[in-house]
């Protein structure tokens, strides 16, 4: 895949993570939590289930496992700010 097709899978997962996470981040950190999640996803793919390469733009795998690793990116960064929703002190 090219650069572009990274950067649109990652803007597109990372609003569906930030949807499913319910986080307050805008669109910027959401765009790079997602390239960064389709990277790491890619990454944990070849090394947990040997998994040679991702196979396409249109592939439901490549699509969940960005998913998989923006949404655990996006859970280290609310745990590392401290923002979460609904929460009252």
């Amino acid at each position: 895949m090219g650069i572009i097709a990274w950067i649109v899978l990652g803007l597109v997962v990372g609003l569906i993570a930030d949807r499913i996470m319910d986080s307050p981040h805008g669109l910027i950190v959401t765009t790079v939590v997602g390239i960064a999640g389709a990277l790491l996803g890619g990454w944990l793919a070849q090394k947990i289930f040997h998994v040679d390469n991702i196979r396409g733009f249109f592939n439901l795998s490549t699509w969940l496992t960005a998913l998989v690793g923006a949404i655990v990116l996006l859970g280290v960064l609310q745990l590392v700010t401290g923002s979460r929703r609904g929460l009252r002190h």
